[in-house]
């Protein structure tokens, strides 16, 4: 623990998103066990992760962006606010633009611009939609915590980085699964899988810097990264959770992933 202590928030942001790249590779390794994934699971597994996402929007980054405002002497709900909003209509304009294709879709509804990428590159672009605002809000976290603000600490990013880690694995799993169904080998199956991990420490690097040169923009960030991960929830996760009318698991799954990350936060933070 000391040696990550050492580190510099820049760095701890990378370590602590290529820990979430990595548990997406862990869930695209299933791929060498199954060749398909109960729908009832997947469908709680992808509940679960719409869970954690909402109770990290609102514990880790919310919560802590309008105590800086308090504490600041500013009006607390206006960052938030504007924030929040503006995170949601960037994942809205990269959701319109970006082409991706949902598990379990035929091609022809594949979203974003038209093109004439592969299925399978289609199916990894969707997931890493999702871990743009995942490795974004690890980062921003990591360089709150720097700022030495009381209510952002570092414990508190170290929980973030673990329960959006938990709730990668589904998603990996999400990718390679399905395309191992297709008929694409085991190894180039769990390679797209993981590889929709991969935008995470990319973004989680983007973040922690932003923050830590640019320290007014802080409670910003935090709300800018808790309005993505909430759109991505309300518009992907819970949806394709109960695409196959599975209602009652999916929310289950949704409860059990928000305990957690409230547990986490909590705990650590």
């Amino acid at each position: 623990m000391e040696w990550f202590l050492s580190l510099s928030p820049v760095q701890q942001a990378l370590a602590g998103t290529c820990f979430t790249w990595f548990m997406t590779a862990l869930g695209a390794g299933l791929v060498f066990f199954f060749k398909s994934i109960n729908r009832k699971v997947m469908d709680g597994m992808l509940g679960s992760a719409a869970g954690v996402m909402i109770a990290a929007s609102f514990w880790s980054l919310l919560a802590p962006a309008i105590q800086m405002v308090e504490e600041a002497g500013g009006i607390p709900w206006v960052p938030a606010l504007l924030g929040f909003l503006s995170g949601g209509a960037f994942l809205w304009g990269v959701d319109k633009v970006l082409p991706h294709l949902h598990p379990g879709f035929p091609t022809s509804e594949a979203e974003g611009v038209k093109t004439s990428w592969q299925r399978s590159v289609l199916l990894v672009m969707a997931i890493t939609l999702h871990n743009i605002p995942e490795g974004l809000a690890v980062g921003v976290a990591f360089g709150a915590a720097a700022a030495g603000h009381p209510s952002a600490s570092l414990g508190a990013a170290i929980a973030l980085a673990i329960g959006i880690g938990i709730q990668n694995f589904p998603e990996g799993a999400a990718v390679s699964v399905p395309l191992r169904r297709e008929g694409m080998s085991r190894t180039k199956s769990f390679m797209y899988g993981q590889f929709s991990g991969m935008v995470e420490p990319i973004a989680g690097v983007c973040g922690a810097l932003a923050v830590v040169v640019m320290q007014p923009i802080l409670p910003y960030a935090l709300s800018f990264a808790a309005g993505a991960m909430i759109y991505v929830v309300a518009e992907e996760l819970i949806p394709e959770s109960q695409a196959e009318k599975h209602s009652d698991i999916a929310t289950i799954g949704v409860m059990i992933g928000f305990s957690i990350m409230m547990t986490l936060d909590v705990a650590l933070g």
